[in-house]
Order: structure tokens, then sequence, then C-alpha cells
């Protein structure tokens, strides 16, 4: 049985040797039981949260992970607002069109749009402290990540839970993976996606070319980390200022 100590003491060298996670200025508690780590915190971006668990699992000694890692918002808005900004984001994207959304909102489900057709898919919505939750299913992954990004460039989440069933089931790939990445940085309005290539080798994530400046660096590369099933970022872009 692995030494508790050693085990936390083993999780922390991991981060303090990757630039991206600042635990002085965002701490992160750690319990370690039965080979299971509970990892608890608000980390100051979703690179410095997938990192975290990244960094984590590949201790030895480390057989799972449970993920109470939140991220520090843009702003600090309260859950009706986080609650109508996803609701309206998941109604324009007109690649969801088709699927029927509800809000789950004090108990109550209310259904805000229905579906155009019985396979098409349902997303119910819900927040709490600023996480937010996609629960039901979708008609595939493409739908399920494209949703999980939009719930992420909401200003005040602090997390989303994707939840949702790809109904019917898909084999996910790197392809499958990349199709996501390109479709959310051509969706950014801060990035100019013609200017990145983009390629994925086992859900790491590689970004390359010339953009405008730094700004647009960081936002393409946290693009690529919003997409469900990315488990790294390769950031080769170049800036121009």
């Amino acid at each position: 049985m692995p030494n508790t100590q050693h085990i936390i003491k083993a999780v922390q060298a991991a981060w303090e040797h990757e630039p991206r996670i600042n635990l002085h200025t965002h701490p992160v508690t750690i319990r370690y039981e039965d080979e299971v780590l509970t990892l608890e915190g608000e980390v100051q971006d979703i690179a410095a949260k997938k990192l975290c668990m990244e960094l984590a699992i590949a201790v030895p000694g480390v057989t799972g992970i449970i993920d109470r890692l939140h991220v520090t918002p843009a702003v600090r808005i309260g859950d009706g607002a986080i609650l109508t900004a996803v609701r309206d984001v998941l109604l324009q994207e007109p690649a969801l069109q088709d699927c029927a959304v509800r809000v789950q909102n004090k108990g109550k489900v209310e259904t805000i749009r229905e579906a155009t057709a019985p396979n098409s898919g349902v997303i119910e919505l819900s927040v709490n402290e600023g996480v937010v939750l996609l629960d039901d299913h979708v008609p595939s992954l493409a739908k399920k990540r494209l949703a999980g990004v939009l719930a992420w460039w909401i200003p005040g989440s602090r997390d989303v839970i994707n939840g949702m069933a790809v109904e019917p089931p898909e084999e996910d790939n790197d392809e499958e993976l990349l199709d996501t990445v390109r479709l959310v940085l051509t969706r950014d309005p801060f990035v100019d996606a013609d200017q990145i290539r983009i390629s994925a080798n086992h859900s790491v994530v590689t970004l390359e070319g010339l953009v405008i400046n730094n700004v647009q660096r960081r936002a393409a590369e946290n693009d690529a980390w919003f997409v469900f099933g990315v488990d790294k970022v390769v950031n080769k872009l170049k800036a121009q200022e």
C-alpha cells in the first residue's frame, strides 16, 4: 500500500515542474484514499485543470481521480445569468438547431425548444455555483463537444460537466477530435482559424501557424483545451507582435 504523504508529495512535485500550474496563487487540496486522489480547488484556467489531472494520474500508486477542480471565471456572476447565457448560445448555434433544449432551474424542468425529429437529441442544462451541467443525449460526439465548449465560453462558468450520452454510440478517434477543434476555432470571433494548422495524436492536439498577437495565441490554445476528450495541447503558434 503506497504511503499517503509520499503520493501527495509526488503529485505536488509534478505540478511544481509545470509552468501552467501555479499552486502559490491557486492552491489545490489533495486527498488520497484507496489509490484514488480527490483534487479540490480553483485553478487559473482550463489548461491548469486538465494538466493537474493528467500529471496526477501518471503518479505510480494513483489509479483514479475524483475531480472537484474549478476554474477561476472571467467574471463572477449568478447562476441565473449563467443559465440564461448558456441557454441562449445553445439555441443560437446552427449545428445544434435540431436538438431540443431543456432548462432545469429550482427543481423544475422547462422545455425551451422541442427537437425537430425523434433522433435529434436533447440537451438538458442546469447551473450550480457556476458549474454548468449538460445532460441527456445528442446524436454525435461533435455536438456533445461543441455544446461543452459553448458552455465554457460563458464568462461566469467555473466548470462544465458534460454528461450527455451519444446515441447511437460513436467510436472516438483523433480525426473526430480534430473536426471539433477546427469547428470551435472557426466559431471563436477572437481567432483567425484560417491561419492555424491543427493535428492530433492520441488526444494530444498541436496548433501551428502565425497569429496576430499573444491574446489570439492564448485564445486558440484555450479553445482546444475546452474540447471534451483533449488531454493535452501543444501550442506552437507564433505571434506577430
